[in-house]
């Protein structure tokens, strides 16, 4: 055998963003860089904290949110030959050649030499990483957290009222700093129709996803009228989460459709809805998925019937809180309403009662620190835990839609299988269409699979918060109500003491 050249021992480098340079098992490649005199202790760093990137379970991938990764590495070798730069640790030697023996498989590795190391990069330079540790911040890791690149605004209500039609716009701005966009500021107006209609487009291009849910567009009968200051508020802080749920989820935020609900103007976004399938087609579409809806499945797999289950256990028990919430909140503002009278009354009968004046002032002052306490209470509820309580009433109807989506993809698919089986067509045909069928499928489920821990995750944290909060909000709230009849009783101990003294004198 030959002898092998001399060379600077390869530490791997990831490629940032999500799957990048993937193969067909979704696993990112290395990039290899030279190492120089990289002490031991840094290679074992380096090699122990590097992840390979990417999200399993989703077909296709994103695009990467973010990219730029350093040219060259840390501590590349000096000019001079041999010799390692000052600082280096004298086992340098040695390390090359373990480092080497290891590598045997020159193939899966990207070698480049001394010199061709020095001609890409400086290694003085202070732009250049001058640590192990340095080199390694560059690398992003599968374990830390996306920073947040898309924020949305959703404000100022607006009303227009036309020859034909009343409804109300809302402002959205949008601030990212993603290249796919052309600005990093967008202003524009959007009605609900137009929230309603991306609802749909996302639930078209990703239809086993957990899409959040709109808030309803009609109004039960005795709650608020439509165009009310408390309803129009409601609605807006329920399209900003809705949104900004949108742009912090993994795949739809990269949605193309998306994208142009928050930077399109009023003509394009208009222009852009006419686009894609007509109304014969939607309506074929539809009724494709009732006949594949009204035949069912035959064997759903086991993990989707557990789903499937807990959906409809968990519908049941949040529409059930959801119910008694609400009717909290309507007996305490009854119960409010009743104390603001109350108070005004005592102040009332002290003007003639001249022995009791000071007691019945006293009480009234109480029950107005009671009531100021109650408001203050009414307001965590209607702005903390139902808002929570009743989107997940909402999420529980759309992840029934989810289930049934996914259903409707495997009994297209079963049909294709009975009819190959009893041989109604085309065989050659019905085989090709039942490979893209089970691929559909496959992609369907491991989208669904992996969306569900993520909404699960999001879903015991925010209804364990509500609930604390609530519960941190009601011991405050009687303890303060419990001080301020407890600091009145007090005083009126004290005035009895006063006057039982003085008639003894």
């Amino acid at each position: 055998m030959s002898p092998r050249p001399a060379l600077a021992p390869t530490v791997p480098r990831l490629r940032s963003g999500r799957g990048a340079g993937a193969g067909p098992a979704g696993e990112a490649q290395d990039a290899r860089e030279p190492m120089g005199t990289l002490g031991g202790a840094g290679l074992a760093a380096a090699a122990g904290r590097a992840r390979t990137l990417g999200m399993e379970g989703e077909c296709p991938a994103p695009p990467a949110r973010s990219s730029g990764l350093p040219a060259g590495g840390a501590g590349a070798e000096s000019p001079g030959g041999d010799a390692p730069l000052p600082g280096s640790s004298g086992s340098s030697a040695l390390l090359q050649a373990e480092v080497l023996d290891l590598d045997e498989d020159e193939d899966d590795l990207e070698v480049f030499s001394k010199d061709a190391s020095l001609m890409d990069m400086n290694s003085f330079s202070p732009m250049m990483p001058t640590s192990p540790l340095s080199m390694i911040n560059q690398v992003k890791f599968e374990d830390e957290p996306d920073v947040k690149d898309l924020f949305i605004t959703v404000d100022e209500p607006e009303s227009h009222v036309t020859t034909i039609e009343t409804f109300v716009t809302y402002r959205i701005i949008t601030k990212t700093s993603r290249g796919e966009f052309d600005s990093s500021e967008f202003e524009v107006r959007r009605r609900y129709q137009d929230f309603l209609w991306l609802k749909e487009k996302l639930e078209e291009a990703h239809p086993t996803l957990i899409i959040p849910p709109l808030p309803e567009k009609f109004i039960v009968k005795g709650m608020v009228e439509r165009f009310n200051d408390d309803f129009i508020e409601t609605r807006r802080k329920a399209l900003h989460k809705f949104l900004n749920r949108i742009a912090d989820h993994p795949t739809l935020t990269f949605n193309e459709d998306f994208k142009v609900f928050l930077t399109a103007q009023a003509w394009e976004l208009s222009s852009h809805k006419k686009q894609g399938p007509g109304l014969l087609s939607r309506v074929g579409q539809t009724v494709r998925a009732v006949a594949f809806s009204m035949r069912g499945v035959k064997s759903r797999p086991e993990e989707f019937m557990e789903m499937n289950n807990f959906i409809e256990l968990f519908s049941q028990k949040i529409n059930l809180i959801d119910k008694i919430s609400q009717r909290i909140y309507k007996e305490e503002r009854e119960y409010f309403d009743e104390m603001k009278e109350y108070g005004p009354i005592h102040i009332l009968w002290s003007a003639s009662e001249e022995d009791l004046a000071d007691t019945l002032k006293g009480v009234a002052g109480c029950i107005d620190r009671c009531c100021k306490a109650t408001e203050k209470r009414m307001s965590g509820l209607s702005e903390a835990l139902l808002p929570v309580v009743h989107e997940y009433v909402l999420y529980s109807e759309m992840l029934m839609g989810v289930m049934k989506r996914r259903d409707q993809i495997q009994a297209e698919l079963d049909s294709k299988v009975e009819a190959l089986t009893s041989k109604k067509a085309d065989t050659d045909l019905l085989t090709e269409e039942i490979g893209k069928l089970e691929d559909k499928v496959e992609c369907a489920n491991n989208a669904l699979k992996a969306d569900w821990e993520r909404w699960k995750q999001n879903m015991e944290n925010d209804l364990k918060s509500a609930f604390t909060d609530m519960a941190e909000e009601s011991i405050r709230y009687y303890e303060q109500c419990l001080a301020t009849w407890e600091s009145f009783l007090t005083s009126q101990t004290g005035h009895h003491l006063e006057e039982a003294s003085e008639d003894q004198f």
